[in-house]
């Protein structure tokens, strides 16, 4: 990797200010068992309500690593001022980081401006980046991992995030991409291939969170193959600057009881 740019406690990459402004939508991640929320993941949206795509499209190279810094220390903003109770799952681009330690450190004095606890931070590889060097991002996963924070491997099953992966890392979680669970509850192939992964992800000591859940019949089918963590419209939405509740008949729609959450 190229040399860090921090100097004397400053950095010549991150720490201008972004010539635009952005917000964070919350949506949450839940444990069907358990019947709660126990995670909110913090996306990207422009102030006025813009998608993610369209905040990207003004982020260049020359922004690329003050963007990923200024995410970070607005999802542990707002998810304090909102008073999450939740763990905060943050995105992070790996090319974005230059030295695990160095990097980290706006996230750090962030995390201390609002005391907000490290270990309630789990951080997930965003998986549309090409990982150029894998050496450079198993440092940056165990660094982490030694600082208190956990991470995830996003969108797992498609695009980079394949399974050769996990030869060099040892994420926390896996997430499982939406085009294994789409239609899961009526398709035999993409049952099989969950079926291995929840095995294999049970040998490599990972937990598996379920991503795009949109039908209770995929989300009963899921947890009847032992994914309990899930995430997805059939629960939530993300809301913009605010922590979406999960209505307590979605848990008993998957356990097929009436029995309310809690």
């Amino acid at each position: 990797m190229t040399h860090c740019a921090r100097v004397d406690g400053h950095c010549g990459r991150c720490d201008q200010p972004l010539p635009f402004d952005f917000t964070m939508a919350f949506q949450p991640i839940v444990d069907v068992d358990e019947r709660r929320v126990v995670a909110h993941e913090a996306l990207v949206r422009g102030n006025q309500g813009e998608s993610a795509w369209q905040v990207l499209q003004q982020v260049n190279d020359a922004l690329l690593y003050r963007f990923d810094q200024a995410c970070r220390v607005k999802a542990i903003e707002l998810a304090s001022r909102l008073k999450m109770q939740a763990m905060l799952s943050i995105n992070f681009l790996p090319n974005a980081v230059y030295e695990p330690a160095a990097c980290i450190q706006a996230t750090m004095e962030a995390a201390r401006r609002h005391a907000w606890p490290t270990e309630r931070i789990n951080f997930e590889i965003v998986e549309s980046e090409a990982v150029t060097d894998r050496q450079h991002l198993k440092r940056i996963v165990d660094d982490y991992r030694q600082m208190g924070f956990s991470t995830a491997l996003d969108d797992f099953g498609a695009g980079y995030a394949n399974l050769d992966l996990l030869t060099e890392l040892h994420p926390d979680t896996l997430k499982l991409d939406r085009q294994l669970v789409m239609g899961i509850d009526s398709h035999p192939r993409r049952q099989m291939l969950v079926e291995t992964l929840v095995a294999l992800a049970d040998r490599l000591g990972c937990r598996l969170i379920a991503e795009g859940v949109e039908t209770p019949a995929e989300s009963r089918w899921l947890y009847r193959a032992g994914i309990a963590r899930q995430q997805g419209y059939y629960f939530a939405r993300p809301a913009v600057e605010a922590l979406p509740s999960v209505p307590p008949e979605r848990f008993s729609e998957v356990h097929g009881d009436g029995r309310p959450a809690g």
